[in-house]
């Protein structure tokens, strides 16, 4: 399901198809796995290829900043796609997820 590019400072998170009650849970296990890493500047998830959210996935994400805030580490999201950042604004995600465009995260 996840592709995970792993760099001394930034872990790469990508996943893809579907993030419902199915991948969720394992979206969560990896996000809290990826993010008890000592190692880790930030923690990026690439939402390039997602094609559906719903609200088991909105969970899962909003569990891996609880997880990274609680831990003090950085988790940010990009590459997201207009109609799944219309449904982070509705939820007043926008103003809690760090969310760029694809190539700004490293210029922050």
């Amino acid at each position: 399901m996840q592709a995970i590019l792993d760099n001394p400072q930034i872990t790469i998170i990508r996943p893809n198809g579907c993030l419902d009650a199915v991948n969720a849970i394992k979206l969560e296990r990896e996000l809290g796995a990826v993010l008890n890493q000592s190692n880790n500047t930030i923690v990026l998830v690439d939402l390039e290829k997602v094609d559906f959210i719903n609200s088991a996935g909105l969970m899962a994400l909003v569990s891996g900043v609880k997880v990274a805030l609680a831990l003090q580490q950085r988790i940010c999201f990009c590459s997201v796609a207009p109609a799944h950042r219309i449904i982070f604004e509705l939820a007043g995600l926008d103003k809690v997820f760090e969310i760029f465009d694809a190539g700004t995260i490293f210029n922050s």
